[in-house]
């Protein structure tokens, strides 16, 4: 695979950044964050089992909208450190981070080795 530009991965970041806005903007109007587990207990459900259902479906929503603002995160970092001139630089050796790496994630943070090594810790 031929070696992207930061212009390129600049493009891919911003359409992931707004692909992830998206979904958290989906997933908010359909899940009525902000209801409190009493709250739900209070709609009215015919069978306990429907509040159990209930509950469960708001964790797995809370826990898509963690995961989605986390990866939005690691996104904005990365469009932050192309802007600060960091970009592709393993923020634990210091060493740059090969092409193939950043083409499969664009904001990686470190490099093969020490990736490997940070999930070994």
């Amino acid at each position: 695979m031929a070696k992207q530009s930061n212009a390129t991965l600049r493009k891919r970041l911003e359409e992931e950044r707004a692909r992830l806005q998206e979904d958290r903007a989906r997933l908010r109007e359909a899940g009525g964050f902000g209801q409190e587990v009493g709250e739900i207990a209070d709609l009215d459900l015919n069978h306990p089992g429907d509040v159990g259902t209930e509950m469960f479906e708001r964790e797995k929503e809370v826990a898509l909208a963690e995961n989605i603002d986390a990866m939005l995160a690691q996104v904005e970092e990365a469009l932050a450190r192309m802007d600060a001139g960091t970009y592709g630089i393993c923020e634990r050796c210091g060493r740059p981070i090969s092409p193939a790496r950043l083409e499969a994630l664009p904001y990686a943070l470190f490099c093969v080795d020490c990736q490997a090594r940070v999930e070994n810790q």
